[in-house]
């Protein structure tokens, strides 16, 4: 996620980000879960499947002194999906943000992660969703409730699960 859908990004989320659970799914360098910590999550896990982005987002953690705050998994953010630990009851936010190219050439997958996460998470968390002009919001669990916004090249759609 470019520098500046990152800070619109925060901006959507303000202080609601405050005492969450941070996942960051396609995390590349992990720019936002270690900002989601900096902002006032508790914890946050970053999902990268490039090894050597894994252990930079580890280091970089350990540099800014989050390293108790900042989980790391370094594998494929599908698997993890399909694996999906207990979210707990606490709200949490989920930032989706992977290559564009994934929302065609894996279109079911990315489908399946997001429903599995709008489905598991406690009420009142977040998705955050990047993608392109391109992709078709009305994919997605709830499509009507989704906040869409365009800071181009990307267009992101924010989700808040509902209490009931």
């Amino acid at each position: 996620m470019k520098d500046r859908a990152r800070e619109a990004v925060f901006n959507l989320i303000g202080p609601a980000i405050k005492g969450t659970y941070a996942i960051d799914l396609f995390a590349g360098t992990g720019a936002l879960a270690l900002e989601a910590v900096s902002r006032g999550s508790l914890r946050s896990l970053a999902i990268e499947r490039h090894f050597p982005s894994a252990d930079l987002i580890t280091q970089n953690a350990k540099e800014l002194g989050i390293e108790e705050q900042v989980d790391v998994f370094a594998g494929d953010t599908f698997i993890w999906g399909r694996r999906l630990p207990d979210l707990g009851t606490d709200p949490c936010v989920v930032f989706c943000s992977p290559p564009y190219a994934l929302y065609t050439d894996r279109a079911e997958d990315m489908l399946r992660l997001i429903t599995t996460l709008a489905e598991a998470m406690p009420v009142s968390s977040k998705i955050i969703v990047e993608a392109d002009g391109n992709f078709d919001w009305d994919t997605l669990p709830d499509p009507a409730e989704w906040d869409v916004r365009t800071y181009h090249p990307a267009v992101i759609g924010v989700w808040e699960k509902p209490t009931s």
